[in-house]
């Protein structure tokens, strides 16, 4: 039987990188790898339905099936996770020196519906007392001008948004003073370490991110992997043997971190972050899997369904293919 020559559309991350380069196949398949930006993916999945397998946003996924329609089912594996604490840039001149100071400010965001916006607004209600209402929002593209949302959304009662000028980006009315900070996943060119007039919210946003963590046991999902609702009907194996070689694509990418006779990231310092995640995270801090992330899943959909983005309370389990639920032991 000749494989399945399926399109996929996924970030090149260490993760991935044993999926793209082929060293871990996927059982009946051939893939045609596409590596795109998260942005690209989010946008032409949701829009045009363009790939067969890709990345999709935890936020958009979840709206599409609050509402019944979604192209894609999800896999649990968590291509995309992060804490969100570094995500709130302030200007040092806005007064805003703790969390409880955004309320009244001026605030940049691109989306509304974005999942790193979902986890902050989550976490500034949650251990802040900052509710969403609380700000005055302005939406907009930041690099490039004329963003709009990728899915429509009702805002929850008592937000104030506005779309900014269709000539502006988010990143020029922070570095001029326009807005008092900004909420994003990407940080805005003007935020350089030359920069004098911005800061992070949280003078230590790792610091902050463990304490989060310590209290919660919850590492927030980004993105998730998705296969073509028709394809998973058709193929009712796919789904599974997606899961298993992207289990073992990560499983490549830790044990390669953990070796430190020749770092295999550009960066210093990364042996250290590696004993420190395992310290307070332990060894597979990076987990996918429906089960194992239950608590985790179930916080996001109660806030995001809370924040007006999903029509219903979505349960977990609705996110994913049945086959995924489970696995064999021996």
């Amino acid at each position: 039987m000749p494989k399945l020559k399926l399109s996929f559309a996924i970030g090149d991350y260490d993760r991935n990188r044993a999926i793209i380069d082929g060293r871990v196949p996927i059982d009946g398949v051939d893939p045609v790898i596409m590596k795109l930006s998260p942005e690209e993916i989010f946008f032409r999945a949701m829009r045009h339905e363009s790939f067969d397998v890709c990345e999709l946003s935890l936020s958009s996924f979840s709206l599409r099936v609050a509402r019944g329609d979604s192209p894609y089912v999800g896999v649990p594996v968590f291509l995309s996770r992060a804490f969100r604490h570094a995500s709130i840039i302030v200007r040092k001149d806005s007064g805003i020196r703790v969390p409880a100071d955004l309320a009244g400010k001026r605030v940049g965001t691109p989306e509304w519906q974005l999942t790193a916006n979902v986890w902050t607004r989550a976490f500034l209600q949650d251990d802040f007392g900052v509710r969403p209402q609380d700000i005055h929002w302005l939406r907009g593209g930041l690099e490039e001008p004329g963003r709009v949302e990728k899915l429509k959304t009702d805002l929850p009662a008592g937000v104030s948004m506005e779309d900014i000028p269709a000539d502006r980006t988010l990143d020029r009315m922070l570095d001029s003073g326009e807005i008092d900070a900004y909420i994003g996943p990407r940080a805005p060119r003007c935020f350089t370490a030359a920069n004098p007039r911005l800061r992070w919210l949280f003078e230590d946003p790792t610091e902050a991110a463990l304490d989060y963590y310590r209290r919660t046991k919850i590492f927030p999902i980004m993105h998730l992997l998705g296969v073509r609702r028709t394809l998973a009907e058709a193929h009712p194996w796919l789904p599974v043997a997606l899961q298993k070689a992207f289990n073992e694509s990560k499983a490549l990418a830790l044990e390669a971190l953990a070796d430190t006779s020749a770092t295999k990231v550009t960066l210093p310092f990364v042996e250290e972050q590696l004993r420190l995640a395992q310290s307070q995270m332990g060894t597979d801090f990076w987990t996918y899997g429906a089960h194992e992330n239950r608590h985790v899943l179930d916080h996001f959909l109660r806030h995001h369904h809370a924040q007006g983005i999903s029509s219903r309370l979505v349960d977990a389990e609705e996110l994913f293919h049945p086959a995924t639920l489970e696995s064999h032991r021996i």
